[in-house]
């Protein structure tokens, strides 16, 4: 399977050492199988960073996952919006995990998931929310022996911006 990391330079040796905050799956490298929120992404991260361009690194996901902890919330976002905020709290039972897999708080879902965390809507009411925005997914390497076992780069592109 095709992945993709969008970012602001080539990223060809991946590792979980570089990640500077918690995202929705805690301290990670961050991959997807949608090409365009990838591209998005390194538009993103290249226009906060002076001189920079926007980069699409593509990556072969091998299938390889033999003695690997792997969390994958499929279509259970009920699981997923308690664990999103779990790690936005500081949780670190995201660490138990080598992979997590599912659905990522984009802009829009991120304030639906905010919503719910403060209290404002209740689960029923966020998790009708988050089911009329578009399905993103997002792969989180969080330990590097995941990230040696299972992601090969294959190439890196410009996005044009």
């Amino acid at each position: 399977m095709i992945v993709y990391h969008g970012s602001n330079m080539i990223v060809d040796h991946p590792d979980v050492g570089h990640s500077f905050r918690d995202l929705d799956f805690g301290r990670g490298f961050y991959v997807t199988t949608v090409r365009e929120q990838a591209e998005r992404w390194a538009i993103r991260k290249a226009l906060f960073a002076k001189n920079s361009k926007p980069v699409l690194n593509e990556y072969e996901l091998l299938s390889a996952m033999d003695g690997l902890g792997v969390r994958n919330f499929g279509d259970d976002l009920d699981s997923w919006i308690d664990f999103v905020c779990k790690c936005s709290d500081g949780d670190l039972g995201y660490q138990q995990y080598d992979i997590i897999i599912g659905n990522v708080a984009n802009d829009k879902v991120f304030r639906v998931v905010d919503l719910y965390h403060s209290g404002v809507w209740d689960k029923d009411r966020a998790l009708k929310e988050i089911r009329v925005y578009p399905g993103y997914d997002q792969i989180a390497f969080i330990t590097q022996k995941a990230i040696d076992q299972t992601l090969v780069f294959t190439k890196a592109l410009e996005v044009s911006l």
